[in-house]
């Protein structure tokens, strides 16, 4: 959470040390000015972070306390928070991914009022209230609510639903119209200040469940006096009355408006004129008539249109809230917070970025390596963004500099030239390499197929490229010859020509390794003694159910070979690290909750080995039960990232098991990452608040 006292010129960030700073929920209580946070990343994707209740401050954000009590019976303090409103007596109503809770005045209990699945609800996210709303003129009497879940599966309780007694209890809505009630998926409202119009969102279940290139159902409107929940509903966009309007993304291009409306949603309404609407998904779309007609605000780039070559500079794609305030419609995306004035309805172009201090870049991973040839005897530092390309940065630099844009996950760094050389990665294991510092790249180096089929290979990809690459495949470089590098999809993969690598019709540098399995997929791999000792982390079926399963394949020894891993937790394994002096010693990290979320997952994160994988030991230790990710190790000290911060632990205090929180001033955000840089400085790639360094070695002094 941030707060800026000059409508986003500048801002502070006011939650670094609270348990979660993944936020899904942001209030203001009228009856007292207080801020209200709902923790939990509100979209539910794969990737979304869970959060730990809901918190309030009465002094701007200078101390937080959590709203409900703690015990464990708590039904809201693991949720996430879709949304928060409160109505003139004080109550406040919490939507969350486990159904409607209702907050009474000086009271300190949540109480459920929208759960009809259950206190236990299993499978979960079928009681997932997407959106709440008081209608207006009612005195807060009525209230209506969105049960969404996306699907596919667990929908039995989608559907519209209202209280006439202010929200103590709910029934649900048979709706009239053009609303396909059947498949109603994930749903935002926005009602006019007069409450003559309520607008919906509305995802699409089997448009979803059928990978259509959308999975909107459509933009609604339902009026009155006030409008009514059932409707009758009147349809007014959907994908092609969208795409007309001035879209980026075509009909038929295989990705269209609406294509993520399970992810993206939001909805504003002009309070002084009910027909002027923002519609947030993919894009912003306005319509100042009420839906007639659309014009789109900010398309998802601004090139291939009309207007080329001269389109005004748009906003990030993936639209997450919207805002309306002092004459200006505020959005957030994936990209930051942006603005423009109301009256400008204009297509394209007029937005004002207000990003220059919000520092919330979320990274995958970060490698530092040294600036080499530019003089200046420092660090440069390159990392992969969510949707937001590949980054360099170095101290005292003005702003990081986005050389390549898109996702960003994976990247190898050489630690003696950062200034000109590096490795990026686009999704599914599209590679991309550079020897000037970004100025151009050579997309023809991944041995993965949909990566070449990404890159537009000539010919199409290669006959035996690899079938089975994740969204973030795993590359890294060996840490005695930073021009071997190994890469993970099904086959474990390694080259030697370094950054003359090139993968082509023609040729290929990679040579294919190992076979993990038909099916399997690597999540973590690592190299040492340029290639001769490999470790190979893979996973089936990635999420935790009846079929998932993990493994671990190595060539320690001389011959690959699985490791029987039947001693380790069940769960996913995000981080595996080989000692570069011993390569029979090798760590590696669980992600996941030890005793939450996955039964019969296994208790520990940190695992080591001191045979090659033949046997391993839970240096878990002291550590609390929470979702891990990646581990360096220097001079018989420890590092772990975690999704709560970092920590270390040392050689001798009871065989490793003796942990403790690294430092201080880290923001307490999730660390996908962490590396030594050639400085001695370990650096912290974290998903939110960017990335960060800290003296490591062998002196506690040092942190």
């Amino acid at each position: 959470m941030w707060r800026s006292r000059n409508q986003g010129q500048t801002w502070t960030p006011l939650f670094d040390s609270m348990p979660s700073l993944s936020i899904g929920a942001l209030a203001i209580d009228p009856a007292d000015g207080s801020v209200w946070v709902g923790t939990g990343e509100a979209n539910l994707s794969s990737d979304s972070y869970a959060g730990t209740g809901i918190y309030r401050s009465t002094n701007d954000g200078a101390s937080w306390q959590r709203v409900g009590d703690s015990r464990a019976g708590n039904p809201i303090v693991s949720t996430t928070v879709f949304k928060i409103i409160f109505d003139p007596a004080g109550d406040a109503l919490a939507a969350t991914d486990n159904g409607l809770f209702r907050l009474a005045a000086h009271s300190n209990t949540w109480t459920p009022v929208l759960q009809p699945a259950g206190p236990n609800d299993n499978p979960p996210y079928d009681q997932q209230v997407t959106s709440i709303a008081f209608v207006p003129g009612t005195n807060s009497r009525q209230v209506i609510a969105a049960i969404g879940w996306h699907g596919p599966g667990n929908t039995e309780y989608n559907g519209f639903y209202q209280s006439t007694n202010g929200g103590l209890s709910f029934a649900k809505v048979t709706t009239t119209g053009a609303i396909d009630q059947a498949d109603q998926g994930r749903t935002t409202f926005a009602y006019s200040a007069d409450g003559t119009r309520l607008d919906a969102i509305v995802q699409s279940i089997s448009e979803l469940a059928a990978g259509d290139e959308t999975s909107l159902q459509g933009i609604f409107v339902s009026t009155g006096s006030p409008a009514s929940v059932a409707g009758p509903w009147t349809l007014i966009g959907n994908e092609a009355k969208l795409a007309a309007s001035g879209s980026a993304l075509a009909v038929g291009s295989g990705y269209g408006v609406g294509i993520q409306s399970w992810y993206n949603q939001d909805l504003a309404v002009d309070p002084s004129n009910p027909n002027h609407v923002y519609a947030g998904l993919e894009e912003v779309f306005e319509s100042t008539d009420g839906g007639n007609t659309w014009n789109t605000a900010s398309p998802y780039w601004n090139y291939g249109l009309a207007c080329n070559p001269n389109c005004p500079n748009t906003t990030h794609p993936d639209q997450h809230a919207m805002m309306i305030s002092d004459g200006k419609i505020v959005i957030g995306n994936d990209g930051g917070v942006y603005s423009r004035p109301l009256s400008d309805n204009q297509q394209y172009g007029d937005w004002s970025d207000l990003n220059s201090t919000l520092r919330n870049w979320q990274y995958y991973d970060a490698r530092a390596g040294l600036l080499g040839n530019w003089g200046r005897g420092d660090v440069g530092v390159w990392g992969g963004l969510q949707d937001n390309g590949t980054s360099f940065d170095y101290r005292g630099a003005n702003q990081m500099i986005e050389p390549a844009g898109g996702d960003g996950f994976d990247v190898i760094v050489p630690p003696t030239n950062a200034a000109t050389t590096m490795v990026g990665e686009y999704a599914y294991g599209l590679m991309y390499s550079t020897t000037d510092g970004g100025h151009t790249f050579d997309s023809y180096i991944t041995p993965m197929c949909i990566g070449q089929e990404e890159a537009g290979l000539p010919g199409g990809p290669r006959p035996d490229c690899d079938p089975n690459s994740r969204f973030l495949t795993p590359i890294a470089a060996d840490p005695y010859n930073p021009n071997t590098w190994v890469a993970g999809g099904q086959y474990v993969w390694i080259t030697k020509a370094g950054w003359n690598t090139t993968c082509t019709d023609s040729s290929c540098s990679w040579q294919k390794l190992y076979d993990t399995g038909a099916g399997n997929v690597t999540t973590a791999i690592t190299s040492t003694h340029n290639g001769q000792v490999i470790y190979d982390a893979w996973v089936t079926n990635g999420n935790p159910g009846a079929t998932f399963n993990r493994g671990i394949a190595t060539n320690y020894g001389g011959t690959w070979h699985q490791l029987d891993v039947s001693s380790l937790p069940d769960r996913y394994i995000a981080g595996i690290t080989v000692d570069r002096r011993d390569p029979a010693r090798a760590w590696v990290v669980f992600n996941g909750y030890s005793r939450r979320w996955i039964p019969g997952g296994g208790v520990g994160h940190v695992f080591e080995t001191d045979n090659g994988g033949q046997s391993w030991t839970d240096i878990s230790g002291n550590l609390p039960d929470i979702a891990s990710d990646a581990l360096v190790e220097l001079h018989g000290r420890l590092a772990l990232a975690t999704d709560s911060g970092a920590y270390t632990a040392r050689a001798g205090e009871g065989a490793w098991t003796h942990w403790e929180r690294l430092g201080s001033g880290l923001p307490n955000a999730s660390l996908n990452n962490i590396t030594i840089g050639p400085d001695g400085y370990l650096y912290a790639a974290t998903h939110g608040r960017g990335v960060w360094r800290i003296p490591f070695g062998e002196s506690r002094g040092r942190d």
